[in-house]
């Protein structure tokens, strides 16, 4: 007979910049794939205090099948007078996926995003920097996977209900494979886009996608990463995210397919 229960556990590590307003940012904090840090800046809440955020999720079944699935995700943001006394925002997050099934780990994927947001303009232009980190052995067939990336972006509408912005930038990228495959180091263009819908008073909905070419083969070289999810409060602290995700490497060495799915549910808590 199956057995299925649930259990929580945290790790933690990044930065990354939040510029959506309170309302819309609030519900859905917890996600595991961070695509804004990925591929650009991660915004930040627009706070002077200092915000932190914790989200796990983990199952276990025995019977048949051993398997064990966790996934985890710590977040902290805050904001302070930067260059013009315009808003400087700051931010890190890192997250851990874990899947094993009878003794053998089948995927596995740790990331670290730091980042920073400078306003620099009236009209809600900003300038982000961002470092990040990223390891998938199995999956992905990254050993690490660092980027060190800067670039403007700006919100192009938000009624308080739904918004929508964007980024581009540049990066410096390097590459070190889990198999025989020779390390990669190459500078890439980086873009970010992002929809949020405000359904209710707890829940919104978001759409965010990112994408990354090599400058030297435009064509052949680029991944592409899309989260569609659902965040939702459940208690004053406590909220929970469903979300899926979908990746697309046009060349990656290692790999035998270019497209990886991810469908994660999880719980969170602020504080």
């Amino acid at each position: 007979m199956n057995k299925i229960f649930t259990h929580s556990i945290i790790t933690a590590c990044l930065l990354s910049t939040l510029s959506i307003a309170d309302e819309i940012a609030a519900p859905v904090e917890a996600k595991v794939a961070d695509v804004e840090a990925q591929y650009s800046g991660k915004s930040v809440e627009a706070s002077d205090k200092l915000k932190q955020s914790i989200n796990v999720g983990f199952s276990n079944t025995s019977g048949n099948t051993d398997t064990t699935n966790l996934n985890a995700t710590y977040k902290m943001s805050f904001t302070t007078e930067g260059y013009n006394k315009e808003k400087l925002k700051v931010a890190f997050d890192a997250t851990a996926f874990l899947n094993e099934s009878n003794n053998t780990t089948n995927n596995e994927e740790y990331t670290a995003n730091l980042g920073v947001e400078q306003y620099i303009t009236t009209d809600g232009w900003l300038g982000y920097g961002s470092l990040n980190w990223l390891r998938n052995p199995e999956f992905r067939n990254f050993d690490n996977k660092f980027s060190v990336g800067a670039g403007v972006g700006k919100e192009l509408f938000n009624d308080g209900i739904q918004s929508f912005k964007i980024k581009i930038g540049g990066a410096y990228n390097i590459q070190q494979f889990a198999d025989n495959t020779e390390d990669a180091k190459f500078a890439s263009v980086n873009e970010y886009a992002e929809y949020m819908n405000v359904l209710n008073n707890t829940s919104a909905l978001y759409l965010r996608v990112g994408a990354m070419q090599n400058v030297e083969d435009f064509e052949n070289d680029y991944e592409v990463l899309g989260v569609l999810g659902l965040g939702f409060a459940v208690a004053e602290s406590v909220f929970v995210n469903i979300q899926e995700e979908v990746s697309y490497d046009k060349i990656h060495p290692g790999t035998a397919k270019a497209t990886d799915t991810k469908s994660i549910v999880s719980v969170g808590y602020n504080f």
